[in-house]
């Protein structure tokens, strides 16, 4: 066991965790902050994307141990501060980004990733950036409208699947 400070969403936390005790089990269980989804548990899809330090990572291929001293920000955190959805989550709401929702958190999480380092992304670079988050419905051309109309950028009538 060993003794970890760290914050999530802008709160101090402080935990004893075993050393194997994975970020997206630890956010879960131990904090039930349930929007971190947990799909794979083998870093394939990408549910499961938080913010450490504002990069994006897989939460199942963290431990707790490593995000030691770090600013952990999970979808609960995207909220803005009076508790409504962000722009982006608002989005993904208008677009019909959402389907399932499974897959919803992660995508949302790694498109806010994007729009940091590229606030005007074109659909073939949000395309890209979004490689590693599946969607087992198929809704990513409505996931590529919320992200453009996110970014503030006409969104096309048609987008290909």
């Amino acid at each position: 066991m060993s003794e970890v400070s760290f914050k999530v969403n802008g709160s101090p936390v402080s935990a004893e965790v075993e050393g194997r005790t994975l970020l997206s089990t630890y956010l879960r269980e131990d904090l039930g902050l349930t929007g971190t989804h947990i799909g794979c548990d083998t870093s394939q899809c990408g549910a499961c994307v938080v913010h450490v330090d504002g990069r994006d990572v897989k939460s199942c291929t963290m431990f707790v141990a490593e995000v030691a001293d770090t600013e952990v920000t999970t979808i609960e955190g995207m909220a803005t501060p009076d508790g409504s959805l962000s722009a982006l989550q608002q989005a993904f709401q208008d677009h019909h980004g959402l389907q399932c929702g499974y897959c919803t958190p992660g995508m949302i999480m790694s498109a806010a990733g994007l729009l940091k380092e590229n606030p005007k992304p074109n659909e073939a670079e949000i395309r890209h950036y979004l490689e590693g988050n599946i969607c087992r419905c198929t809704g990513y051309h409505n996931i590529i409208k919320a992200v453009l109309a996110a970014s503030g950028q006409d969104v096309p009538e048609t987008i290909k699947a």
